[in-house]
């Protein structure tokens, strides 16, 4: 699977740098810095509630943490639902297959008894 697909953060706003946002969360961008990233959060849906959010946080060393351990659990349960698919599509292909067995048997049997009577007669 492709890992860019599955790093929520990568993905997450092209306008707006990830690390710019965790230094502005963090305090660390000058106020110049600092009230351009805010222009541009309030602009996007998602990043206003995003900065909220991540600055509600009372243990700002632990982010980084936090969203590894977010696009762990969003791969694995990614790959499960994967695995799952498979596996139920796996249960469905015995069904078809003796289905197109006994058809062609049947086929086949049709076709011997036919041959059998016109021979004989």
């Amino acid at each position: 699977m492709n890992n860019d697909l599955l790093n929520i953060l990568a993905n997450s706003n092209k306008d707006i740098d990830n690390q710019k946002l965790m230094d502005y969360v963090a305090g660390k961008l000058s106020a110049e810095e600092a009230h351009e990233l805010e222009k541009l959060l309030l602009e996007s849906e998602f990043g206003d509630e995003a900065a909220e959010g991540l600055s509600m946080m009372n243990d700002k060393s632990r982010i980084n943490r936090l969203v590894y351990e977010l696009n762990n659990n969003l791969k694995n349960q990614l790959e499960q639902k994967k695995k799952r698919k498979l596996k139920r599509a796996m249960k469905d292909q015995p069904l078809w297959l003796m289905t197109v067995l006994i058809f062609l048997l049947l086929i086949v049997l049709c076709y011997l008894v036919i041959h059998f009577y016109l021979n004989r007669g």
